[in-house]
């Protein structure tokens, strides 16, 4: 095909786009449904990690290492799999990470289903890290979904097709926090984990049959050149196409400093959201004694919250820019940390809970309006580090907070959420340094 001229190839597709697949449209259901099912490995051990801890005793430490699992490679994995996008589009490395996500769910399902939770012990440990890793895989595609649905969105309209991705995504992990308790009370622990197993492979089912890549990367597929396939794209309406190696962006957004304070912000709350979502199921259980359903439904409450107010959240960063937006939803999620750490009563909790929800969602959505404008010669690189450092909040925040308790006990789950205070006065500094140098 490399031979051939832009007119014989506009005349080659000619008809019905030379069996180009899918739409927009398509392309963002699609790929809204992968991220969906792909990041409820959040909340994967969150609402059943008491019930796993009956016989393993496991530490403090140690439970709230094995809960932050997933957003371990859930976060590292951003980068790599975002920066392949531009070289094959979505498909592939979106697949990949859902594929990793089911081994980890298929193994968890079958060791509970040959052992029994009732026969787990501490030996099992180092295989439970192991699961949780590969399930957390599919948080990754964040970063994937991202580049899919911007290659097939015209720019006007990117900024709602991102902002539905994100904002359907992201209510996954609070809405599965709310149903895996309901589910356990019918079918108990082994059922609901199959039961999931089996979602998830229907929602990898629909990802494959139903999110195509953007035109540009079919037509490369099919053989065309880069410019042929960016002269017949472009005739179809696609105006974002791959621009240079992805690596080279994640090696300038890294030498401009306005990228790390980005990071440390989206580390704060993002993270955070990914950390508090796996560590509030048994926060209201141990804490305050709420049955697991109530904890799950609490969970729910936050994470739908924190997700859902990023879209106010953008239009609030656009009219009053996004340092405003980020210095007031600090501010918010810092004396909401202040409340669920002073932890009083449980309507003080509560307060706590959905100002740090307001917070942290407004604050997201604030980082990444800043992403362009701070870091406007390598804004994917800038978005890869971001995104992906950002997210490691939920792999380190869950084990601090798990040593509180295992030096204070019971108190410790109120005062573990000193962690916060401290982010969040760490955050206010840098958005000032960020002010500063405007």
């Amino acid at each position: 095909m490399a031979n051939h001229n832009v007119t014989s190839v506009m005349l080659e597709v000619g008809e019905d786009t030379g069996g180009l697949a899918g739409n927009p449209t398509q392309g963002l259901i699609g790929a809204t449904i992968g991220f969906f099912v792909g990041f409820a490995a959040v909340s994967l051990f969150g609402p059943t990690a008491k019930l796993l801890d009956q016989n393993m005793m496991m530490t403090s430490v140690q439970l709230g290492l094995l809960v932050a699992m997933p957003s371990l490679s859930g976060s590292l994995l951003r980068i790599p799999f975002g920066a392949w996008v531009d070289t094959t589009g979505g498909r592939k490395p979106f697949a990949i990470l859902l594929g990793l996500s089911a081994v980890g769910m298929a193994g968890l399902s079958a060791l509970l289903y040959f052992v029994g939770p009732e026969n787990l012990t501490i030996s099992y440990y180092p295989m439970l890290l192991l699961f949780a890793l590969l399930c957390g895989c599919g948080i990754a595609t964040f970063s994937v979904g991202i580049g899919q649905v911007s290659y097939w969105f015209p720019k006007k309209k990117q900024g709602w097709a991102l902002g539905a991705y994100a904002g359907f995504g992201n209510i996954a992990p609070g809405l599965f926090s709310y149903l895996i308790p309901l589910l356990i009370g019918v079918v108990a622990i082994t059922g609901t984990y199959m039961i999931w197993l089996a979602f998830l492979l229907l929602g990898i089912g629909y990802y494959l049959f139903g999110a195509p890549n953007a035109y540009y990367f079919q037509l490369i597929k099919k053989g065309y050149t880069r410019d042929e396939a960016r002269e017949v794209a472009s005739g179809e309406g696609q105006e974002l196409f791959p621009q240079g190696g992805v690596w080279d962006g994640l090696l300038r957004a890294a030498k401009i400093w306005k990228t790390w304070p980005l990071v440390f912000l989206y580390f704060t709350t993002f993270g955070g959201f990914l950390a508090l979502t796996a560590w509030f199921p048994t926060y209201w259980q141990e804490y305050f004694g709420k049955s697991l359903a109530v904890a799950g439904g609490l969970t729910m409450t936050y994470s739908v919250l924190a997700s859902v107010i990023r879209v106010p959240g953008g239009i609030l960063s656009d009219k009053i820019g996004g340092v405003t937006s980020i210095i007031l939803s600090m501010t918010l999620t810092l004396i909401g940390a202040l409340f669920l750490t002073l932890g009083i009563s449980f309507g003080m909790a509560l307060t706590g809970l959905l100002l740090m929800g307001i917070g942290m969602g407004v604050n997201n959505a604030g980082v990444f309006k800043l992403v362009p404008q701070y870091i406007e010669k390598a804004v994917g690189g800038g978005s890869g580090w971001v995104g992906g450092l950002g997210a490691l909040g939920g792999f380190v925040i869950p084990p601090l907070m798990g040593y509180f308790v295992e030096i204070q006990g019971t108190a410790g789950y109120a005062n573990g959420f000193a962690v916060f205070i401290g982010l969040a006065v760490v955050s206010l500094l840098m958005v000032y340094l960020l002010k500063k140098s405007a």
